[in-house]
């Protein structure tokens, strides 16, 4: 096919730009997904051409499409097949980074071209548009908005094409009719600026990738061989950079261990808008779970603890106390992620259930500390948010419909009127004792690379909104929006943010 000539790599387009300008030719770049093409593109391009002598268009790779699940419905080299078969269309480049800065300055055009929805900056929910022209105007080019018709390549997916499975769709399309899109903003603007505290074990995950061997000849067990690895800052400090992505100030209390404390790690990267209010366990290491994974497909072949999980000392949770006593006295919510690894003790339990001013409630049950960690051991909380396993386990009710368990055994056992179960691949479901109703939502993704965290990033995304709005029904959607996306990501290479989510719900609702 002749026209996939016009497909460079990046790198070749530099140099092949840099060329052409020496010989005196202007650059025109635009820049997109162009998922489906359509009217629009085709006049938008035709209308760039006319700005220069050569027209580059560069498109966003699959990895770096946050539009929902099933999205792009073309991958990039499909994408750019179809654009290159464009007569206007000098040539065309995939764009392996998040953001367009990197094509700017590697195409350096005289005349950058976008559509005119991109023309208002405040209304630019990426706020690239600002950054994008800075990159243009630093090399002397100009950026325009074209001005013909429009379309939305989203809405015309979501309307024309079956790219969801039946209980998505369905659910997509009653929330669009209670403009559910509007609703979804307007509760992510509400949290902005709520001051949150947020209390929980620090958890060092670390990554090993490995490439399985097989089994030794004289040892019942399987020989890896390490490739390489990276560390990350979890529990709740992944917890609270979700967070503070939606609310003003987030407070952290939690402790690390002075026999390895990786406080340079925990730090490295954190927000401005995080304060870290941290204790000292001298006789432990920061809590460390290794696990070993395969390459070829990401799987989890075992993990490690390293940790010392018994109670602080008198003294120690004396500190705590005092601290969460003092800093719960601003906040707007308090949120707890128990992980069970010794941190909050039955007195620090009460401190919170008299004293804070909205409590959120996540517990979980993991290796470390298996029929120890019950939902439970909190009477009285605002919000709870549990997975199925850790709410039959609180039950101590193995074979009972969910929505038994959120609307009658939990109830029973903790006094609360907000409930969210989590149901792994099948999404979640919520309970709000005021008015009764259960709410089933379906999971927003299948699309599975680490579940690591998942759990973690709906919970921290939903408490806010929860907080804010009184529900836990658009709340719960939110959050299993913020769980997709957390499972696209390894590890906690990095958080679920505001204008990720906020990209994602404009895709899926439009």
């Amino acid at each position: 096919m002749e026209h996939m000539s016009k497909v460079r790599t990046i790198e070749a387009m530099a140099t092949l730009m840099d060329s052409a300008r020496a010989d005196g030719q202007s650059i025109v770049l635009a820049h997109g997904v162009f998922d489906l093409l359509h009217m629009g593109h085709v006049r938008h391009l035709k209308t760039a051409k006319k700005e220069g002598d050569i027209l580059v268009v560069s498109i966003t790779a699959d990895a770096f499409v946050n539009k929902g699940p099933g999205r792009p419905i073309f991958s990039h080299d499909m994408r750019a097949e179809m654009l290159a078969a464009l007569e206007c269309v000098d040539f065309v480049a995939i764009n392996h980074m998040a953001s367009a800065e990197p094509m700017i300055e590697a195409v350096k055009p005289d005349v950058y071209v976008k559509g005119s929805d991109y023309e208002n900056a405040d209304e630019d929910i990426t706020g690239k548009i600002t950054d994008e022209q800075l990159s243009v105007e630093r090399h002397d080019g100009r950026v325009m908005f074209t001005k013909d018709i429009t379309f939305s390549s989203s809405s015309l997916i979501n309307h024309y094409l079956d790219v969801y499975d039946a209980p998505l769709r369905d659910y997509l399309n009653e929330l669009r009719q209670q403009d559910g899109l509007n609703r979804c903003l307007e509760l992510i603007e509400a949290v902005k600026d709520m001051r949150v505290v947020i209390i929980g074990d620090t958890i060092i995950d670390e990554y090993k990738y490995v490439t399985p061997l097989g089994k030794p000849s004289k040892e019942n067990i399987i020989a890896v061989q390490f490739e390489n690895g990276e560390t990350f800052a979890g529990g709740v400090i992944a917890a609270a950079k979700h967070v503070a992505s939606f609310c003003g100030h987030v407070d952290v209390i939690t402790s690390l261990g002075k026999l390895d404390s990786q406080e340079d790690l925990i730090r490295t990267n954190l927000e401005d808008n995080i304060n870290l209010n941290l204790l000292y366990r001298n006789d432990a290491p920061t809590t460390r779970k290794t696990r070993y994974i395969d390459t070829s497909y990401m799987g989890k072949l075992f993990e490690v603890y390293d940790f010392k999980d018994h109670p602080p000392s008198a003294e120690g949770e004396e500190n705590l106390r005092s601290i969460i006593n003092d800093k719960i006295k601003d906040a707007d919510l308090v949120i707890v992620t128990d992980f069970g690894h010794g941190l909050i003790t039955q007195d620090v339990i009460a401190d919170l259930c008299e004293k804070a001013p909205f409590l959120a409630v996540n517990v979980q049950t993991n290796a470390g500390n298996h029929g120890f960690n019950f939902a439970t051991r909190y009477p009285r909380a605002d919000f709870v948010c549990i997975d199925t396993p850790e709410a039959r386990l609180a039950v101590s009710d193995k074979y009972a419909d969910v929505q038994k368990l959120i609307s009658e055994l939990l109830p029973e056992k903790i006094d609360c009127d907000r409930f969210i179960i989590t149901l792994g691949l099948h999404g979640s479901m919520t309970y709000q004792r005021e008015s009764g109703k259960i709410h089933r939502i379906p999971a927003i993704t299948d699309q599975v690379v680490d579940t690591v965290g998942a759990g973690d990033a709906f919970f921290a995304v939903a408490a806010p909104l929860v907080r804010a709005s009184g529900s836990v029904e658009l709340a719960a959607f939110l959050g299993n929006v913020a769980g997709a996306i957390k499972v696209g990501i390894v590890g906690h290479r990095k958080a679920v943010d505001k204008i990720t989510l906020t990209k994602f719900i404009n895709a899926v609702l439009k």
